[in-house]
């Protein structure tokens, strides 16, 4: 048991919020292996499977950029796909056609009136991957952006989300609709990864941190993982630097979101627009909690620094961050010598 609140913090991290490494590694192998069972695909002919581009497979999500927290549920990839001669057509930014009338039967068998159909290709890519090994059962995503495999060998599911990688140097992936959205998720990991070394690693484990807070108090889908954290790294790219302390930067965050949750947020993509898609009734639970809990930590800091109260300090933080947070080991002072 720890004996201070920043070793508490420190057992918190490690054994709460932080996937372990052992768990982390582990990971790493299996997409690693995934991607190599997905390279063979378009070698089976009876599958006729969309031939790949290897050079512009892309890892993608939290997991990647080293913000998920544990429990470790979900690893995100792109599987990105040669044009095969086809072309695209801008709409919107979340609207692309893509002709596939001048490729192959590969793509065109997934095609409506030479339209590739980004749903027929995601049932595609979840319909062959019965043939891997290890293979346990493959669903569509949620939002109809990729396919879910799950693996007997593991507790967490990949999410594979087709992709095409075009002149622009943007990605094209299914919009839900039948459509095709770009995006570039190596923006994400260039941004985290850029302002993580600016604020000498401190980053990393504040973004994680409070993505844990809002597990413990806030409903599901209230707010995104992804637009959280890049709530976070818009307030630290305001700071000169972040705190050795990470409960002042918590603190500050919160207070941070308390306001700024109710306004857009952009990042230096232009392409993306505004993060913030989130309705009034959210944003103001989202403002509520966040006040509430920067609230809740002024009050742990003054009965740790001014009232010199280590079990109150706790059981504050506790509130703030549920039972997992650590207890302290405190000294019996009855039994204590001169």
């Amino acid at each position: 048991m720890p004996k201070t609140i920043k070793s508490a913090f420190h057992e918190f991290h490690r054994d709460v919020v932080n996937i372990e490494t052992s768990r982390t590694q582990k990971a790493l192998a299996s997409r690693d292996w995934l991607i190599e069972q997905l390279n063979k695909l378009e070698l089976d002919e009876s599958l006729s499977f969309p031939f790949r581009y290897g050079a512009r497979q892309l890892n993608i999500g939290s997991f990647q950029r080293k913000t998920k927290i544990r429990e470790l549920d979900d690893i995100d990839l792109f599987f990105c796909f040669t044009a095969d001669n086809a072309f695209y057509t801008k709409i919107s930014d979340d609207h692309y056609v893509i002709s596939t009338v001048n490729s192959s039967h590969r793509l065109k068998s997934l095609s409506d009136d030479g339209i590739l159909n980004s749903r027929k290709v995601i049932e595609k890519v979840k319909n062959s991957l019965a043939k891997i090994s290890q293979y346990k059962n493959a669903d569509l995503h949620r939002r109809g952006e990729a396919a879910t495999l799950s693996l007997t060998s593991y507790e967490w599911v990949f999410d594979i989300v087709p992709c095409f990688y075009t002149d622009t140097g943007l990605y094209l992936i299914p919009n839900g609709e039948g459509g095709w959205k770009q995006t570039n998720p190596s923006v994400d990991q260039v941004r985290i990864t850029t302002e993580n070394q600016a604020k000498n690693g401190k980053l990393l484990q504040l973004v994680r941190t409070v993505k844990y807070w809002s597990k413990i108090h806030l409903p599901n889908d209230t707010i995104s993982s992804y637009l959280l954290e890049n709530f976070v790294i818009k307030y630290s790219q305001m700071k000169e630097s972040l705190s050795d302390d990470i409960v002042y930067d918590l603190r500050d965050f919160l207070q941070y979101l308390s306001h700024n949750i109710y306004y857009p947020l952009y990042t230096e993509s232009t392409f993306q627009g505004d993060l913030n898609s989130l309705n009034e009734e959210r944003k103001k639970i989202i403002s509520d909690k966040s006040i509430w809990s920067a609230s809740k930590i002024n009050e742990a800091l003054h009965a740790e620094l001014f009232n010199y109260d280590l079990p109150k300090a706790i059981s504050i933080w506790q509130e703030v961050f549920g039972n997992n947070f650590p207890k302290l080991e405190l000294k019996d002072e009855q039994n204590s010598t001169v």
